[in-house]
């Protein structure tokens, strides 16, 4: 009887994956322009969507030409003491919600910030590793998150960029099944050219 050898599966580390192919989670490849605005997009409609099927309420915040902000009233999905499979406050965001952890592959930093039941957390990831414990604070809210992504400029490439003048139809866009769509969100972009165009 001829006798087979098989090799340990192994499992297919997260972030190696969305780095080698972000087409798979933010449908561009690297090098397109549009790959950062299709990050905030992806984040954007994730903290948008409840599990029940309902809208949530979002904000979006652009920092820069590749960092933004999403603040979504979302109850996280497991308590932010415990460590999960990433090791960080990731994990907070069950496996439906992918989005936070695959925009976190492509940054070179991100900060988290989760309130449950009065506690506030907050932690800071290089990639998705945490640079250091979560720390606890006051919380603004009964519930929620901010998340503030800073893209990495290496894998992005030169001179892509958020888009200017988003609006909320372009990051929810016309496949959402709820009606009445879109739902309307403030989008705050802090960009200095953003402010010189406004006041043209």
């Amino acid at each position: 009887m001829e006798r087979f050898t098989v090799e340990p599966l192994r499992a297919v580390d997260f972030m190696e994956d969305v780095r080698r192919r972000p087409e798979k989670y933010f449908l561009v490849d690297q090098g397109s322009p549009e790959l950062p605005t299709e990050v905030l997009r992806v984040v954007a409609w994730d903290g948008l969507h409840r599990r029940d099927g309902r809208h949530g309420q979002i904000s979006v915040e652009i920092g820069s030409d590749l960092s933004f902000t999403v603040e979504s009233d979302q109850r996280p999905g497991a308590d932010a003491r415990v460590p999960g499979v990433f090791g960080s406050m990731l994990d907070m965001f069950d496996m439906q919600r992918w989005a936070p952890a695959a925009a976190a592959a492509l940054s070179i930093r991100t900060v988290i910030e989760v309130w449950l039941d009065g506690h506030g957390y907050r932690q800071e990831l290089l990639g998705m590793d945490p640079t250091g414990p979560r720390r606890e604070f006051m919380a603004p809210k009964p519930f929620g998150t901010r998340t503030t992504f800073h893209l990495d400029p290496s894998f992005c490439g030169p001179g892509e960029a958020i888009a200017w003048a988003l609006r909320p139809e372009e990051l929810h866009g016309e496949a959402c099944n709820e009606h009445p769509s879109p739902t309307t969100f403030p989008i705050y972009d802090l960009r200095p050219e953003a402010e010189e165009s406004l006041s043209e």
